[in-house]
């Protein structure tokens, strides 16, 4: 079986340092001190891949340097290095033009290293060449709010065999298109795009991300879960609060700002918005003391790995399992896929200590014991 692969290496960028994606913005996450997220995911996808695979199985093509050809090198996999020409800074082109080559060398399967963005600029290539190539994500962006992404780079590889050994269905995928200039200025825009074709194995694919409905029994369930949180919110204590509108709400019956897309610290009453990692790393005090309220991303699950990046697992393991709240409205809880929540944070310690179950709350004085995987 003929393999592509591809790598975004710049994908991710702007998660850790709070610019909620990385087009158009890469000399701003570099000069905050962003580092490259893709080459990890992907080497970490290639060396499960060579493990799993018997010699021959499959064949590689890929491009040249940061877009594959280093990955595949530091884990020793054989590769076929694509004859397309790579800049110093990749660009969406670079992609596409990758794509296309792919799609005459007639590869059975696309798999590529990045978030929404790049599966746009696949899905553009393949309209324009009139391929319809299989595709299959490993999740490395800010935000993966498309169906196209197996949940972190294991579950890719298992995808990946179930569709060599024709075990895997394939479906039609969305591909969601997430305005990054609106999201910066903390307005949620999502549409959809269109669709790729997907190799499809059960809880190894996330699924798009859904958003969550505005009726009045949402509202009255957020503002529930609210009030029970303040009650037994500690005086003294640091809070962390992820994105969503169930922590929006929980801000606004506290009296205080809130960003909806963003990350913000709360004590005594005064809020600091929009903050990175570094930046909560620099102001939070009392790690014993502090506290992180995070919403699961509607549909998928996922509470940490997703649009939340600056929550780190540096951040994570400071605060511990044990202090982090988990707030789901009950039809958010009903729509999870599989019943379970999942953590992609990239650090295998992190994603192990937070594995296992977590109580969510649903309701005022009301918890849900959910797994966590």
């Amino acid at each position: 079986m003929k393999l592509g692969f591809i790598v975004n290496p710049i994908a991710g960028m702007g998660g850790r340092v709070g610019l909620k994606g990385t087009d158009g913005v890469l000399k701003e996450a570099v000069a905050r001190g962003a580092k490259p997220v893709s080459p990890k995911r992907a080497a970490e996808f290639l060396q499960e891949l060579k493990k799993a695979v018997f010699e021959g199985e499959i064949e590689i093509l890929t491009c040249a340097r940061a877009m594959g050809e280093d990955e595949a090198k530091s884990v020793g996999i054989t590769i076929q290095v694509l004859p397309i020409k790579i800049g110093e800074e990749t660009t969406a082109e670079d992609t596409k033009e990758a794509v296309k080559f792919l799609a005459d060398a007639k590869v059975d399967l696309i798999v590529f290293v990045g978030g929404d963005g790049t599966a746009k600029d696949i899905l553009d290539a393949l309209r324009e060449k009139g391929a319809e190539i299989p595709v299959l994500g490993i999740p490395s962006g800010v935000k993966m709010y498309s169906g196209v992404f197996a949940v972190n780079p294991a579950d890719a590889v298992e995808v990946v065999l179930a569709f060599v050994r024709k075990k895997a269905e394939i479906t039609e995928c969305e591909v969601m298109d997430a305005d990054e200039t609106a999201i910066r200025s903390d307005t949620f825009m999502i549409k959809l795009y269109g669709f790729l074709k997907c190799p499809f194995l059960p809880m190894r694919i996330q699924r798009s991300k859904q958003v969550s409905p505005e009726t009045m029994d949402e509202k009255e369930n957020q503002i529930a879960i609210a009030k029970f949180i303040i009650e037994e919110m500690q005086p003294d204590a640091t809070y962390i609060f992820g994105p969503g509108t169930t922590v929006k709400c929980l801000a606004e019956l506290l009296g205080v700002p809130k960003t909806l897309l963003g990350v913000d610290i709360y004590k005594q009453g005064k809020v600091i918005l929009d903050v990175d990692e570094k930046k909560i790393i620099e102001n939070v005090e009392d790690w014993q003391n502090t506290w992180i309220i995070v919403s699961p991303i509607g549909r998928q699950g996922i509470l940490f790995g997703r649009g939340n990046q600056q929550i780190s697992p540096e951040i994570i393991k400071r605060v511990g399992k044990q202090k982090i709240i988990v707030v789901a409205t009950k039809s958010k809880l009903r729509n999870v896929e599989g019943n379970v929540l999942r953590v992609d944070t990239g650090d295998a310690e992190t994603d192990a200590m937070l594995r296992g179950y977590v109580k969510v709350v649903t309701d005022y004085r009301e918890w849900r014991l959910m797994p966590v995987h």
